[in-house]
């Protein structure tokens, strides 16, 4: 359990040796600092057994941490062309899947990467923008202004398990030099996952689109159209399907590029999360966590088992041969999450939808329904001073752009059984540990300097 909210005169004073924080200087000092109180690393010139117990983080720490790593801090100016102007070849703000800002940068507002937080007194989810209602927004940001996070962290949480989850700590899913210090007792572990579907789909409809008019084949099945073929030029449609016009692609191409995209959210989650660590005079490491299933089984997402044969469209034939040799190994994927009759990580595919098609018309309405899309909702929670300007000036998607968006997800889906065809809808990827370091350790290997007066001074100022 982490040590009690520091009394309310106390968290001021913390919270204001925070706002004396030098930015220039938090980024110079930043620095992974892996031992932490209570450690024992065992093995080589570096091995130290700490003294201490372990400390977990407070309320008010973690508070801040969160909100570094995923804090709603309002709505994106989305300063963008909705419409054609005087350049018929300039539009697409319409890309925009949300208007809503966190503290790190998101492509199209599509808010991919969801952070988990696991403590000694179990696991959260974080929420993200798009898991409030519009209208809750001004009210979460008012509170950020106001510098309550422990309020918001309390409000924002998904209480997801009832105890600290753990992974084996063991290869492959644990990296040997990680296996003395990570996930630990006393330390705060984060666990990033991106919801990869919401990106794939926002940037099928650019390149689909009439103004990209991008072709994709299938590389993993003898380079046929990927559900594509009645939207070629060549059979009257929009899509660039001659080579020369290099506008051609294949599945595992754009999938590789949506998913180089949610790392990069990541990566900023995991430098938002380094810098406050920094500057709240705590330590901790972003270190790899892409286990293709155990955190997911840990936190209890909906897993579905998939056969190699299935994931790789060996058919009916290929799949016997498998299976006679022994070599058909059964791979659980994660689907989505539900916690107490409450979706709350919802990919647009399957199970959630009863099939592509309508997974994608889900996503068309997010954005358009009237009176309730996004555009078309009639909030005026903006950062707007006139919101109505852009849900009347916003072009929607043509029925052509909508039509091969479906084919092609179709396509894949009944190709390979997931949506993505070759990573399915989830995926993990990196990891952060935050603790209470041991300052003996640092004294006894490491010249001075190796932390700050902030390390130092930690308990005094935060506890």
């Amino acid at each position: 359990m982490a040590i009690s909210k520091a009394g309310e005169g106390n968290l001021t004073r913390a919270l204001e040796s925070l706002e004396g924080v030098p930015l220039l200087d938090t980024i110079v000092r930043r620095r992974s600092r892996r031992f932490a109180l209570g450690h024992d690393l065992d093995g080589g010139p570096l091995s130290y057994r700490s003294a201490h117990e372990p400390v977990p983080l407070s309320m008010d720490e973690e508070a801040i941490i969160a909100f570094a790593g995923s804090g709603i801090t309002g709505f994106s100016l989305g300063e963008l062309p909705y419409a054609r102007g005087k350049n018929p070849e300039s539009s697409g703000g319409n890309i925009m899947v949300t208007p809503f800002a966190r503290t790190i940068s998101s492509a199209d507002g599509v808010n991919s990467a969801i952070l988990f937080i696991l403590n000694d007194d179990g696991a959260f989810q974080m929420r993200r923008p798009q898991d409030y209602e519009r209208d809750e927004l001004p009210e979460l940001v008012e509170l950020a202004h106001q510098r309550r996070f422990t309020e918001l962290y309390e409000r924002n949480r998904i209480r997801v398990a009832d105890e600290r989850p753990t992974i084996p700590r063991t290869a492959p899913d644990t990296p040997p030099f990680n296996i003395w210090s990570m996930n630990v007792p006393g330390s705060t572990y984060c666990v990033l996952i991106s919801e990869a579907t919401t990106l794939a789909l926002t940037v099928l409809f650019l390149i689909l689109g009439e103004d990209m008019g991008f072709y994709l084949f299938d590389d993993h099945n003898g380079y046929k159209p990927a559900g594509l073929k009645p939207f070629a030029r060549s059979k009257g449609g929009h899509l660039h399907d001659d080579p020369n016009d290099l506008r051609v692609g294949t599945i595992t191409e754009l999938e590789s590029y949506l998913l180089e995209l949610t790392a990069v959210e990541q990566g900023l989650m995991l430098q938002n999360l380094e810098l406050a660590t920094e500057a709240l005079g705590l330590g901790g490491f972003p270190h790899y966590g892409a286990q293709k299933w155990a955190w997911f089984e840990a936190l209890g997402f909906t897993m579905k088992d998939f056969r190699l044969s299935e994931l790789i469209g060996r058919g009916a034939i290929g799949t016997k041969l498998m299976d006679i040799v022994g070599k058909n190994p059964v791979i659980p994927h994660p689907m989505g999450l539900e916690v107490d009759g409450e979706v709350t990580v919802k990919p647009y595919c399957p199970p959630w939808y009863s099939s592509m098609e309508e997974a994608v018309h889900a996503f068309v309405d997010a954005k358009y329904a009237q009176g309730k899309g996004v555009y078309r909702d009639g909030s005026d929670a903006s950062a707007l001073k006139d919101p109505s300007v852009i849900g009347s000036g916003v072009d929607e998607y043509s029925q052509a752009n909508i039509d091969a968006v479906v084919s092609y997800c179709e396509y894949v889906h009944r190709t390979y059984g997931r949506f993505f065809g070759n990573f399915g809808p989830l995926r993990s990827l990196m990891a952060y540990q935050v603790h209470h370091i041991d300052t003996e350790f640092y004294d006894r290997f490491y010249r001075p300097g190796a932390y700050r007066d902030a390390h130092r001074d930690h308990f005094d100022t935060w506890h």
